[in-house]
């Protein structure tokens, strides 16, 4: 068979004009070559009509106007007698040219408007641990196509915690290995339901929790992993909400037991977890606070409630809390791992609870530090059950990346956590929001530690309406 032949491409239903070629859909028509009255196929031409939804629509069509015509999926070799609707001159007539090979340039066009026509959404993604360069922008392309169980959300919001920062650089140990979508938290609305799905419909706001893979434009999620956004959240503040206020509530009220009249030490209190950790501290009546962030966020920690601010980068913040309260305090959020972990320890009064819910200590720069890890590995806090006995203390471990199964628990804490924030009593304070093409700059706001609030990353910033000139 030479190349160019007929038989390399696919076949072809040859019709008179007459027949309803408009009529049909234009997939259908593109496979359609008309002949003149005047003309006919080339003898040799062998006809099919495949069996498929599409060629039997085709066939049902033209049929009427070619009785000689098989069934669909059958072949025959032409001439055909003259029928109904083709006369005997137009039967003898001389044949119409072979249909010629489409350009190479002409089918790459083609493939390029079939790929342009497939539904696309972008994701963030990392191709490598590394530096800020590790996370792209990429398409994916196909419809959100929602299992049994599952439902597919339309992201207008995500959240940026440290664990993302560590997950960049391999020290995360629940993210997939790339190349893979970053991203445990967004805010969007339902798009499809999948099989099965109770409790949520198309169009419903919802907060998205999950181990990874939320830095997308849409996700696809088992729905009970989502949760009703209460009336009047944003989008932003949904996606700042899950993991720190989670985070937050679980030491403070199931691990910590805070109550009236106690002290609190927060690390980080300018972050996402410590500024969530400081509104929940105010819902117990006369809890005194210390909270660890630079000089210049001082004065945001004030106006949130921290009693005592202290500037770890220029004093011992140790001494700092035993000046004003010399037995200590009865709960410390520890988020930093190695000696501050011992610190903390020893910071607390009896009946005192620490809980460690991070190792904030590894990340000292935009890659992994070996130096940095094995410091904080040697410094770690390693103490036996019967010293813990003497000295009438506690000491917890928290990770919600490892109860991303126990959807009973965390659901009901979301339910109190809702429940505050309609009372007016929380409220997630965002920091900056940045495009997904500037996640680079929102990593390195968190990493520098820049931050009071919650880092948001969102498919697309907002346009702003013009401002109308006044008179």
């Amino acid at each position: 068979m030479s190349r160019g032949s007929p038989q390399s491409h696919p076949p072809l239903l040859y019709v008179p004009r007459r027949a309803p070629r408009r009529e049909l859909p234009a997939p259908l028509r593109a496979h359609l070559r008309v002949f003149p009255p005047s003309g006919q196929p080339h003898p040799g031409l062998r006809l099919r009509v495949s069996s498929s939804p599409g060629a039997a629509q085709l066939f049902a069509a033209v049929r009427p106007l070619h009785p000689g015509l098989g069934p669909p999926g059958s072949a025959r070799p032409g001439p055909r007698a003259p029928s109904p609707a083709m006369s005997g001159e137009e039967a003898a007539a001389p044949p119409a040219p072979a249909e010629q090979p489409r350009p190479p340039a002409q089918q790459q066009e083609q493939h390029q408007a079939a790929a342009a026509a497939e539904p696309q959404h972008r994701a963030r993604v990392l191709t490598g641990f590394g530096g800020y360069e590790k996370v792209k922008v990429q398409l994916r392309r196909g419809p959100p196509s929602p299992r049994p169980g599952e439902l597919a959300v339309r992201v207008r919001a995500c959240g940026l915690n440290f664990a993302d920062l560590l997950a960049r650089q391999g020290l995360y140990e629940r993210l997939p290995p790339p190349p893979v979508s970053p991203g445990m938290e967004c805010a969007g609305t339902v798009q499809a339901l999948g099989e099965g799905v109770t409790g949520r419909q198309v169009g419903d706001k919802v907060m998205v929790l999950a181990r990874s893979g939320l830095w997308q434009e849409i996700v696809t999620v088992p729905a009970n992993q989502t949760y009703l956004m209460p009336d009047g959240m944003s989008f932003e503040e949904a996606a700042g909400f899950l993991i720190n206020y989670i985070t937050a509530y679980m030491i403070l009220f199931d691990f910590g037991n805070l109550r009236p009249n106690q002290s609190v030490l927060i690390h980080m209190a300018a972050g996402g977890v410590g500024t969530a950790a400081i509104q929940l501290c105010k819902t117990v009546e006369n809890v005194t606070i210390f909270g660890t962030a630079s000089a210049s966020k001082h004065d945001a920690l004030r106006e949130s409630g921290v009693t005592h601010p202290i500037d770890y980068r220029t004093v011992d913040y140790v001494e700092e809390v035993r000046k004003i309260s010399p037995k200590g305090v009865d709960v410390v959020l520890d988020p930093l791992g190695g000696s501050d972990t011992s610190k903390g320890f020893n910071l607390l009064k009896p009946m005192g609870k620490l809980v460690t819910y991070g190792v904030a200590n590894l990340l000292t720069g935009q890659k992994k530090n070996l130096m940095a890890m094995a410091k904080t590995w040697w410094n770690q806090f390693s103490i036996n059950a019967l010293q813990l006995l003497h000295l009438n203390k506690a000491v917890a471990g928290y990770h919600l990346g490892y109860m991303d199964e126990e959807f009973e628990l965390i659901g009901g804490v979301v339910a109190k956590l809702v429940g505050l924030y309609s009372q007016g009593k929380i409220k997630p304070k965002i920091d900056s929001v940045w495009p997904f093409e500037q996640v680079a700059d929102a990593m390195r706001q968190m990493q520098e530690k820049k931050n009071v609030g919650k880092v948001i990353l969102v498919p697309e910033l907002p346009k702003e309406e013009p401002q109308k000139e006044e008179n």
